[in-house]
């Protein structure tokens, strides 16, 4: 089997729910136009990936100035019941094609937010969602933590998919838990720009023996608002490089990484390269040693199958 994918490296319009969901369509049809079976988003590209900005964090003291940020991010943040959601769903069945989409999400009970991916089906079906299990210094003031029951994966008729996102995998054992579901096309929505996180991702794809997918936004400082200005005075110019990427199961790249710039990756993946990979490693088959370790995920879902 070969399947072609694709990453999404861009720019949300930052803290608007509305515009940023157009900009979403876009990259769907321009990705449905370069005939990808799925588009990996990266991490909260609705409404952005609020860096830079502290929300006036103090311990033991809220502010107005926070609870005033907190309610722009919190209105552009989005809810999986809302319109917006039927209108990127009805775009996604046009173009028939797989979506996982990194968004704040809004929870339709209570006022939390949390860091999430949105997984669609080729007929624009919201099939379920990843929330972050554990948001990352600051961004634990902003997203709530979430719990094994949204570790999910699919098993679509173009593999078994699964992810995590962002500084999650830094955590081994939330690794295992999408291998031990054998995810093959392993998704890395992410923030992190930085060099040395491309080692990461080509650690994932050796060990889990996977294809990896990794998108990041590009954003500059001029992409802010100008009421954020005195906010993100000392940040850089280019705020997010990105460094988005598709690599193989055996750590080789197959497309990317991008830098400074808005793009699309596609690569197509060919599950011979995959079977083969797990000759002299497979760390839920003949490297497992279920008589040495026993591992178990709290509430995780079995794999899903999506007909």
């Amino acid at each position: 089997m070969k399947v072609k994918v694709g990453v999404i490296q861009a720019t949300p319009v930052l803290f608007d729910l509305e515009k940023t969901v157009a900009k979403v369509i876009e990259w769907i049809e321009k990705g449905s136009k370069e005939g990808c079976e799925l588009l990996l988003f990266p991490e909260s590209f609705i409404p952005c990936y609020p860096r830079g900005l502290d929300f006036d964090a103090i311990v033991g003291r809220r502010t107005d100035k926070s609870r005033d940020l907190w309610l722009e991010f919190w209105s552009n943040s989005i809810e999986t019941s809302s319109k917006y959601i039927n209108q990127i769903g009805e775009a996604i069945k046009k173009a028939n094609l797989f979506v996982a989409l990194g968004v704040t999400e809004k929870e339709n009970k209570g006022g939390s937010l949390h860091c999430s991916l949105l997984y669609f089906d080729n007929h624009g079906q919201l099939i379920g969602k990843h929330r972050k299990l554990k948001p990352t210094g600051l961004e634990r003031y902003i997203w709530a933590e979430s719990d094994g029951s949204t570790l999910i994966s699919f098993d679509t008729k173009i593999g078994k998919i699964g992810g995590l996102i962002c500084w999650e995998n830094y955590m081994p054992l939330a690794r295992m838990s999408m291998y031990n579901q054998g995810v093959e096309i392993y998704l890395v929505p992410t923030a992190d720009a930085r060099a040395s996180w491309q080692s990461t991702l080509q650690h994932i794809a050796l060990e889990g023996r996977c294809f990896v997918l990794a998108a990041n936004q590009f954003v500059r400082k001029s992409d802010y608002p100008e009421r954020f200005s005195e906010d993100i005075k000392d940040e850089p110019e280019i705020m997010c490089a990105g460094g988005s990427v598709i690599l193989s199961p055996m750590g080789e790249i197959l497309a990317g990484p991008i830098w400074n710039a808005e793009g699309l990756l596609t690569a197509e993946l060919d599950f011979d390269i995959l079977a083969k990979s797990k000759l002299d490693f497979d760390v839920i088959g003949h490297y497992a040693r279920p008589d040495v370790f026993d591992f178990k995920a709290n509430k995780q879902p079995e794999i899903k199958i999506i007909e």
